[in-house]
């Protein structure tokens, strides 16, 4: 990249973020930079890993340890959004491991993607990022589906119902509601968005029909990582004896 695309890149990013900032400082959100600001650790963390997987792609050693890398920032990024507890980060844990591992394992054992360091490496990375975004919707739609309703929870604790019960619907919902982005996203695959992993498999030089093969296997392992993720995760919060406090 010459001097001259590199400005014309930096250019156009840093007016998108301000733009970004503008809107959201005009309508008083809360930290309206906080978007501008994952945009620059984004840009940085992009140009580090983009030097390190030169090496790191033709190991399955290397790919391993680099998603568990991913696997851990994701977790703890996801715990930190649901209120930090060791327990809380348990929970995170293993309910994202459950559907990483169903989503990989059903992948490359059904021969659905080759299993090679590349597309480990490219799958596994995709489907640890949604799998922490369901986790951080589920458990933040849950909490706040408990503070909404708490009058009716503990009117079931009050007529000797399980913990778990008396929140189980809300749990559901919060499932539901968590599930809704990536459902949407697939359903409108093609119509309405072109996925990343199409339009880069595309430009790498691969044709549009492996390229399609590609994203659906992938937006598939994502619907069952995140589901499983988010039903765990749901189900392991259910049970609230004392009125949760507000998510930052």
């Amino acid at each position: 990249m010459s001097s001259a695309e590199l400005l014309r890149v930096l250019v156009g990013i840093a007016t998108l973020v301000v733009a970004a900032a503008v809107v959201l400082r005009t309508f008083r959100v809360r930290h309206p930079w906080a978007p501008a600001t994952a945009v620059a650790r984004g840009a940085l963390q992009l140009a580090a890993i983009s030097l390190v997987l030169t090496g790191v792609i033709t190991s399955h050693l290397w790919v391993a340890a680099a998603l568990l890398v991913m696997f851990s920032v994701a977790a703890t990024t996801a715990t930190r959004r649901l209120g930090w507890t060791p327990q809380r980060m348990r929970q995170v844990v293993l309910a994202m491991a459950a559907g990483v591992l169903l989503a990989l394992g059903v992948v490359f054992l059904t021969g659905a993607i080759g299993f090679t360091a590349r597309y480990t490496l490219a799958i596994g990375g995709i489907v640890v990022g949604n799998s922490m975004t369901m986790a951080t919707l589920a458990g933040r739609r849950f909490t706040q589906g408990v503070i909404d309703h708490w009058e009716e929870v503990e009117g079931w604790l009050a007529l000797g119902a399980h913990p778990a019960q008396s929140t189980a619907q809300i749990a559901r919902d919060a499932v539901y509601s968590a599930m809704i982005p990536i459902t949407d996203q697939t359903k409108t695959t093609g119509l309405v968005t072109l996925p990343g992993a199409f339009v880069g498999a595309i430009f790498g030089g691969v044709s549009p029909l492996e390229a399609g093969r590609f994203q659906i296997v992938v937006l598939a392992a994502v619907i069952a990582a995140g589901s499983l993720t988010a039903v765990l995760l749901a189900h392991w919060l259910q049970p609230i004896r004392t009125r949760p406090e507000a998510l930052r």
